[in-house]
């Protein structure tokens, strides 16, 4: 449902959209959506902070790798006693390789724990996505209402200006009093300090918008239905949130992660077993020697038998993490079936709103104009005119903003239940994809380069 309609005095589609243009020519909702999808700072930083969550798993795969050293030294050595002391130069250079064999499953575990902390991150990432567009379609909503509102108090100014002015006439023939100038004048000075309001609004949502959805909002266009994607019933909301809400499945990645956290600290009891080797070269290391070349092979088992109770404490401390886990994973559930019954509500109760709104308006349209029409002949006051269409003015309003409350409630329905995304909406967008730059970094082995360059 549009929030333009034409039965609304003084308030038509082209005021709504705020420019005399045709429907192809105004930028849709759907196009401002795609905007911030691509410029919104807030999305474009949390897909930063995915990239740099993503750098954890190579870091946990060094563990299968291993390390290299080289070292060199050069100096003087000075040798024996009294006047018999020999000075020569020495220099050396060594190359040591460490390759880890067993960890106590500590690299595995570790893995497996910054696997799932990046797929909560990117759940955390659409979670964004998501309230990004709910603000981007909720701002330009705001917009299209102020707009409309702004064109509602013209409309009664205007209407009001011509009371003033009918009102003096027909004090100057005697047919009126002071008292019906003086009535008119003060209704008409509170439309235009209401007018004034209005475009202190419109211009504070128009701020909004451009925050939002990063371009400056011009013509906009008043066809903003959402109930396409409103589920049918409120079982199914329920059923769809359970599987595509975001926040859902982060909690449940991050379950597993604590799982893995516990597994890698337990790890820290167990033996490690490294193979070490080593080559070397010295120049002039005795005086009857010019150089000497040695390599070495060593395979180490450490045992760990009592590091002071430390490692036992961050076992038992990551396992209560991890009941906590566990506890948030049914909070946000909760907290995400409460989101959606309350989402469903208020959606049902502004289109009882939408339908009572026009009736008032149909009904208080209908007053006034009989209201006039007693007025001409005598049996109605100007006070009874100007109290008509103070009412009429209130109706009105109330029904543009009762259809912007079911377009907004509308998509909050649809960011409930986990469906308010590019892909989901069909946007017309360049789609960003996580795992671009997660498979890109996973196996690098070296390289100080980002894979976009930086």
């Amino acid at each position: 449902m549009t929030i333009a309609i034409g039965l609304l005095g003084g308030v038509s589609a082209t005021a709504l959209t705020g420019a005399s243009l045709s429907p192809a020519d105004a930028e849709t909702i759907r196009e401002s959506l795609a905007l911030a999808y691509s410029n919104n700072p807030t999305l474009n930083a949390a897909r930063a902070q995915l990239r740099g969550v993503d750098e954890n798993v190579p870091q946990a795969l060094t563990g299968w790798r291993p390390t290299v050293t080289a070292s060199a030294a050069a100096g003087r050595l000075a040798a024996g006693a009294d006047s018999a002391i020999d000075y020569r130069n020495n220099a050396s250079i060594s190359l040591t390789i460490s390759q880890t064999l067993f960890r106590g499953f500590r690299t595995i575990n570790s893995t497996r724990q910054a696997e799932a902390v990046v797929r909560a991150q990117r759940e955390s990432l659409m979670s964004t996505e998501q309230d990004t567009l709910l603000d981007a379609a909720t701002s330009y909503v705001d917009v299209i209402r102020d707009t409309a509102l702004v064109s509602l108090q013209r409309s009664d100014l205007a209407f009001l200006q011509e009371q003033v002015r009918a009102a003096r006439d027909r004090f100057d023939v005697g047919e009126g009093t002071r008292t019906d100038v003086s009535q008119a004048e003060a209704r008409a000075a509170e439309a235009r300090a209401s007018l004034n309001t209005a475009m202190a609004n419109l211009n504070t949502s128009r701020a909004i918008y451009r925050q939002v959805i990063g371009v400056e909002a011009r013509s906009l266009s008043a066809d903003t239905s959402i109930s396409r994607y409103v589920p049918k019933s409120i079982d199914e909301a329920m059923q769809l949130s359970e599987t595509h809400q975001p926040l859902i499945r982060q909690a449940q990645h991050l379950v597993d992660a604590a799982i893995f956290n516990t597994k890698t600290i337990e790890g820290e009891l167990l033996p490690t077993v490294t193979l070490d080797g080593s080559i070397s070269r010295s120049w002039n290391p005795s005086a009857t020697t010019d150089y000497s070349d040695n390599a070495q092979i060593f395979g180490n088992v450490s045992i760990p038998l009592y590091q002071g109770g430390g490692v036992s404490s961050r076992v038992r401390q990551a396992k209560e993490e991890l009941g906590q886990t566990r506890l948030q994973l049914d909070v946000a559930r909760d907290q995400i079936r409460a989101n959606v019954i309350s989402a469903w509500g208020n959606y049902q109760a502004a289109e009882a709103s939408i339908v009572a709104a026009q009736a008032a308006v149909e009904a208080q349209q209908l007053a006034l104009e009989g209201v006039i029409e007693e007025q001409r002949v005598g049996q109605r006051t100007t006070l009874d005119v100007l109290d008509a269409q103070r009412e009429l003015v209130i109706q009105q309003s109330n029904l543009v903003t009762a259809q912007r409350n079911r377009i907004v409630s509308g998509y909050q329905l649809v960011a409930s239940i986990g469906r308010l995304d590019a892909e989901s909406l069909g946007l017309n967008v360049a789609r960003y994809n996580p795992k671009q730059h997660y498979e890109a970094v996973r196996d690098q082995w070296f390289g100080l380069r980002t894979p976009d360059g930086r």
